[in-house]
């Protein structure tokens, strides 16, 4: 299983089923792919609302006829704009699929939808625990931290990608109490870099993780880790 870091806050994982997460690839200026790129999906996979999140999903959907997961109202939003499969979830909800299983975990963030000068409601933010070919991998979506994440240890998580931008998410200094509340194998940061806003010092995030006997990789657009 491979599992891929495209930039800014898109995860891509190629195993027995590919899925993607936030393809946000369409004016991210950290991506190196783009959507001529995804010939074959199965599954995409939308944290939030926002538009670097949900970004080309509807391209996407429509171009590979993969199923979308994300909560009831971006899910019911999708189904307006012409896409059928889909597959609505909650916080807290827990699902099993043909791979494996997904549980959508909560996260504290926005996730509105825009359209011209409308703000469209996008229901709650979440993150995702992927249970595929007997990996658990936990994209948190855009959150702050949250003693929620505490319970997140339970799942033995094998790979986690947490944010560590600051301002609208995780800084570097949270981001690590969040490793160690939820202890997985290997940590990746993800949402920093992307803009000035949200510069971060990873090597720095690193050092600081890897002093509590945790593995981190901090992986540039285009890297994967192979599980």
């Amino acid at each position: 299983m491979k599992v891929y870091f495209l930039g800014h806050a898109v995860v891509y994982i190629e195993a027995s089923k590919k899925i993607i997460i936030d393809p946000f690839l369409s004016g991210n200026p950290q991506a190196k792919k783009n959507i001529d790129d995804f010939k074959e999906l199965d599954y995409i996979l939308v944290t939030h609302g926002h538009g670097d999140h949900i970004g080309d999903t509807i391209e996407l959907a429509q171009r590979t006829n993969a199923t979308v997961i994300s909560n009831f109202e971006i899910i019911n939003y999708l189904s307006f704009k012409g896409l059928k499969n889909l597959h609505p979830m909650h916080i807290g909800g827990r699902k099993k699929f043909d791979f494996g299983s997904i549980k959508m975990t909560p996260a504290l963030h926005g996730s509105g939808i825009f359209e011209g000068n409308n703000i469209i409601y996008g229901g709650n933010p979440g993150g995702f625990i992927i249970e595929i070919d007997g990996e658990k991998i936990y994209h948190s979506g855009d959150t702050g931290l949250t003693k929620d994440m505490e319970l997140l240890e339970l799942e033995k998580i094998d790979l986690a990608f947490l944010p560590i931008g600051g301002n609208f998410v995780m800084d570097v200094e949270d981001a690590i109490v969040a490793t160690k509340m939820i202890k997985p194998k290997i940590v990746v940061p993800f949402h920093y870099n992307t803009w000035e806003i949200i510069n971060a010092d990873a090597d720095g995030f690193k050092r600081k993780v890897e002093s509590l006997k945790i593995k981190c990789e901090i992986l540039n657009p285009g890297d994967y880790i192979e599980l």
